[in-house]
Order: structure tokens, then sequence, then C-alpha cells
């Protein structure tokens, strides 16, 4: 990639959010089991290793902050070196079959000479078709980089 390739991206990337020690864990579990499902296709053997993983991530709860921040690198590691190299996609999400299938037209196509009803939605949606809102991080207020390749958005 080109300086201005990445600069243009850099405007658009949105800040990450800054998360507590508790939230980081809890991604990390969410993310563990969406790599697991990548991996396991039966139902029945995805519960058991779901178990597992979970019976791993209660062992070492309430450990000290030092063997936290510890173990929470190791198990980013980890993750890194069971992700699978082509993930399961959700149909809505970017690089599923669903993306931006029927995306809700402007109001303003809809309702050309700008007589709105009240009852109209007056949300702004994302391009996975989730209501934009500041607090989960995921806002596509401007512009919104999706990386079909990672199969996410930024």
């Amino acid at each position: 990639m080109n300086s201005a390739f990445r600069a243009a991206a850099d405007q658009i990337r949105q800040k990450p959010v800054k998360l507590t020690q508790n939230q980081e864990v809890a991604r990390l579990y969410r993310k563990s089991l969406k790599v697991l499902s990548s991996w396991v296709i039966d139902r029945n053997i995805f519960l058991d290793q779901a178990t597992d993983l979970r019976s791993r991530f209660d062992a070492e709860r309430g450990c000290a902050n030092a063997k936290a921040v510890r173990l929470l690198r190791e198990g980013k590691a980890e993750l890194f070196e069971f992700t699978h190299p082509d993930p399961y996609c959700v149909p809505y999400m970017p690089g599923g079959s669903l993306f931006m299938r029927n995306p809700p037209p402007p109001l303003e196509i809809c309702f050309p000479d700008g007589d709105i009803p009240d009852d109209a939605p007056t949300h702004t949606m994302n391009p996975d078709m989730t209501i934009c809102t500041p607090e989960t991080g995921k806002s596509a207020v401007g512009g919104v980089l999706i990386d079909f390749g990672k199969k996410n958005m930024e």
C-alpha cells in the first residue's frame, strides 16, 4: 500500500475504545468461541469443546493483576495461532451472502417532497444492518472502512 492510501484509511478508521480488563477477557472468550465454531462443524463436539474452553477461563478467575495481564497476552497469542484461514462469517456481515442485500433507502428518496412522517425511523444504519450507536464503537456516521479480507468493519 502506498502512503496516500494509508493516510486515507487512517482518516476513515474509527478510534479504538479503551477497554477494562474484564471487557478484554470477555472479548477474548467470545473470539475464542467464534474461532472454535470455525473449526468444529458438529454441534455436540462444539458444545464439549466450548465447555472445556469455559473451564479454562473459569479456572483463572480472580487471579492477580500481573498474572491476568500475562494470561491475556498468552490467550491472544493462542487465539492467533488457532485462527481459521477462512473463518465462518455471519451472512449479514462483510463477506456474507446477505451483506447489504436490501439496504434501507434514504428518507430523502422515500419522501422527495420533504414531508417525512413522525413515525418514520430516524436512526442511521451501519453497513452490517445494525443501528449506529457510539456506545458500541460501531458508528457509520461519515465513512466506514470495510475490509473484505478480514471480513469486518473498521
